[in-house]
């Protein structure tokens, strides 16, 4: 039996220390040293157990004699997915997905890979049974003939399947899961999740078959695991949402083969997940007209425009002490906001209960949403509705300024299509922009009580 030896590493970077430290030298993190256990034969030299499974094809190539092509990509089926992925799988690339829990990351896997009739796929589970995968996808009512599915969580015989499988695709579930006997530590340490995170890396690029990894996430919202795991993968997915609300959002953190700007719009059902095309037109209610605190704001996720509706509830403080909560939206720009009310509009809130929401469970961090919360707010202030058909857009300055802000002819462009008639935007977004091939009347504002005059008169 190999003698263990007890080292302590760094759960964020995967420092390692032969004794405890209150704070890591490399990443600089406190209390972030775990105590973990290894086999110093494998300290001494690296197993060939796995070399046998992946093939060795490196060598050196001079840079000009690389041939470089379009990146044949695997069509998921899904447009949601391909948008965020950047058109599809590319052969070879490792995908990281990760979530809360019972936020349906397997639910967006398993529905994916069903659909892919003319790929062999091999979906490795460590944390379902066959049956529980079996039950799940009946529920989703599809089936694949070509999907093989093994519940298995130790890294070399998982290599066992996949050199008798040979599949197209490989997907992982979850990574903190697998672990290698070179290892004594438990799955979903840090040692573990960095060694078979590298493994699968080395396989998937010598073999070009795609690998779709399932990550945990810790109580900070991070993955779970060393920070590493982030550097090591080709692309980090963030499958995002409230589950007491249906829609998710599915953003790409980091990718290599596209763009990081992306976002993909999901509606949870009961028979899986369904795509929204048409995002706009789930997030705005119908039922507002003649009701105060409520706006309309053209906001972009990514390159996306999209209409959501912004909720404010402003009353009376009835403790002496008033309150300040937003929902969906960053609470620190919201206190900034309604310093800039009472300082540049003369609108007096300090003795007033303030409530931010924005509808939908969605969370939005477009600075152009700032115009519409104002005026959602002074509208429940004043308890007069905003016009059901006016939208609006546009970023608030602390001098009380509205700035301009970006991509302002797709807000104007998704505000027409939604029919609207009328959008407020910042004065200098209007230059250089042709509105003669546009129907929506455009009002252009300077400051917030411009804006505030062309809502409430």
């Amino acid at each position: 039996m190999a003698k263990l030896k007890s080292v302590f590493v760094c759960s964020q970077c995967g420092n390692d220390s032969p004794k405890w430290l209150g704070r890591c030298p490399v990443c600089g993190e406190w209390n972030s040293y775990v105590e973990e256990f290894i086999s110093k034969q494998h300290l001494v030299k690296e197993s060939s157990e796995l070399s046998n499974f992946i093939p060795q094809q490196s060598k050196p190539v001079l840079l000009q004699d690389i041939t470089t092509g379009d990146e044949i990509r695997m069509d998921t089926g899904d447009r949601e997915l391909n948008r965020v992925l950047g058109g599809g799988l590319v052969p070879g690339s490792l995908v990281l997905i990760g979530g809360e829990p019972g936020i349906g990351k397997s639910t967006l896997v398993l529905q994916t890979v069903l659909k892919l009739n003319t790929y062999k796929i091999l979906y490795i589970s460590g944390e379902e049974s066959a049956k529980q995968l079996k039950l799940r996808a009946e529920r989703l009512e599809k089936s694949n003939e070509n999907l093989f599915i093994v519940c298995e969580t130790n890294l070399e015989r998982i290599f066992v399947h996949i050199n008798n499988l040979k599949p197209d695709i490989l997907i992982i579930d979850s990574i903190q899961t697998i672990y290698t006997e070179r290892i004594e530590s438990g799955p979903g340490s840090v040692s573990q999740v960095r060694e078979c995170s590298v493994a699968l890396l080395k396989f998937a690029k010598e073999t070009s078959i795609p690998t779709l990894l399932i990550g945990h996430i810790n109580k900070e919202g991070n993955i779970a695991g060393p920070k590493v795991l982030e550097h090591i993968v080709d692309t980090v997915l963030q499958f995002e949402g409230d589950q007491h609300y249906m829609y998710r959002i599915l953003r790409s953190m980091k990718n290599r083969f596209g763009s990081t700007s992306e976002l993909g719009i999901y509606e949870m059902r009961q028979n899986g997940l369904r795509e929204v095309n048409n995002p706009s037109e789930m997030l705005l209610t119908q039922n507002h007209e003649g009701l105060s605190g409520a706006a309309i704001a053209a906001a972009i996720e990514g390159i996306r425009p999209f209409l959501i509706e912004t909720q404010s509830l402003v009353s009376t403080a009835a403790y002496g002490m008033p309150q300040r909560s937003a929902t969906g939206f960053d609470i620190r720009r919201m206190n900034m906001l309604l310093a800039v009310l009472e300082k540049r509009a003369g609108f007096k809130l300090i003795q007033k209960d303030v409530f931010l929401n924005i509808a939908g469970g969605l969370r939005v961090s477009d600075p152009a949403l700032d115009l519409a919360v104002i005026s959602a707010i002074l509208s429940s202030s004043l308890d007069i509705a905003i016009d059901r058909e006016t939208c609006l857009s546009g970023e608030v300055g602390l001098s009380g300024e509205i700035r301009p802000v970006n991509r302002i002819e797709q807000r104007i462009l998704e505000a027409e299509k939604l029919g609207f008639n009328k959008i407020i935007i910042p004065h200098n977004n209007l230059k250089g922009f042709d509105t003669n091939r546009i129907s929506i009347r455009i009002v252009s504002v300077k400051k917030v009580e411009d804006a505030f005059r062309e809502l409430f008169g």
